[in-house]
């Protein structure tokens, strides 16, 4: 390697100043003092020949310059991280740590008991859970295998169908209650639905725009609260707040909330997909095939409701 070229170290720090926005805050990350992490991000300053950060009252603003190297440090943090997961599960055995991606509410909701009876089987395995709505790039090795609620688009990937698993809207009692359909939930139809409160997304992003092609129903429709993340929409909507769409698998473990529209549901196409390079590494097979019957046997679970 060039002697001059900047030490990881280095890279990993200035990706944690770019996440937390402040040197203590990204100290307190890594586990460093802040001294430490200013003289990281000045050496590589220094190294590069280019200011990454300016100062203001909030903290550290990123420059044009570390806005456009940032990707690019994220993607040696990603190989970096490749290479040890690699290396440790050389021994015997299931052993070692793989990195596995899911969206937020299937990683809270969902793989908790499946990944429990994994370790119980498997106590040499180390997980690594990383908790996203954006598809990470299983080829650039970002994780190793992925839950995805969309088929994959990439070649050079193993990849397992779990089917469809719906959704539909639901609520509580005591919201349909103070609604004034507690005993008339049965009737709520699309124009009803459209005029309670609605739980709903704030940005429309692509998979927002596509559902809301799917259902042109309430494409239009005012929502009452606005939230992107789908592990607030489900707590809002346990909490009484109002209707949500949920998966009908966590609506059956949430007691006494109501289907509405029982004829309605949407389809979100599961997958499990990993790296068609790690086939030959024990330990992700063997968490790969327990990801694929957990979730199989969600499903199951679902088409009960």
């Amino acid at each position: 390697m060039d002697k001059n070229e900047p030490d990881w170290n280095l890279y990993r720090t200035f990706i944690a100043v770019m996440e937390n926005g402040t040197l203590s805050a990204a100290a307190r990350a890594l586990g460093l003092t802040q001294p430490t992490v200013g003289r990281h991000i000045d050496e590589l300053q220094d190294q590069l020949g280019a200011v990454l950060f300016t100062r203001s009252q909030t903290g550290l603003v990123p420059t044009d310059t570390a806005i456009s190297l940032h990707p690019h440090a994220m993607a040696i943090q990603s190989a970096a991280q490749g290479l040890r997961r690699a290396a440790s599960g050389n021994g015997k055995g299931v052993n070692g740590t793989v990195r596995i991606t899911a969206a937020e509410v299937v990683g809270v909701e969902i793989l908790p008991p499946i990944l429990t009876r994994l370790r119980r089987d498997h106590p040499d395995l180390e997980i690594e859970l990383v908790l996203s709505n954006r598809l990470e790039n299983l080829l650039r090795r970002d994780a190793d295998i992925a839950v995805r609620m969309v088929a994959p688009d990439q070649e050079a990937l193993i990849a397992k169908h779990i089917g469809n698993i719906d959704l539909g809207f639901h609520a509580m009692p005591e919201y349909l209650d103070a609604a004034g359909w507690g005993d008339r939930a049965s009737e709520i139809g699309w124009e009803q639905l459209s005029k309670l409160d609605l739980i709903g997304f704030e940005t429309r992003s692509v998979d927002v725009r596509a559902m809301a092609e799917r259902m042109p129903e309430i494409a239009n429709a005012h929502f009452s609260l606005r939230v992107d993340n789908n592990i607030a929409q489900l707590a809002l909507m346990r909490a009484g707040y109002g209707i949500a769409l949920c998966q009908l698998g966590l609506a059956r473990r949430t007691p006494g909330c109501v289907r509405l529209l029982p004829d309605f549901s949407l389809a979100l196409d599961t997958w499990i997909t990993m790296h068609e390079g790690l086939r030959d590494h024990l330990r992700c097979r063997v968490v790969f095939d327990a990801l694929v019957a957990g979730m199989k046997a969600y499903r199951r679970e679902s088409l009960n409701s």
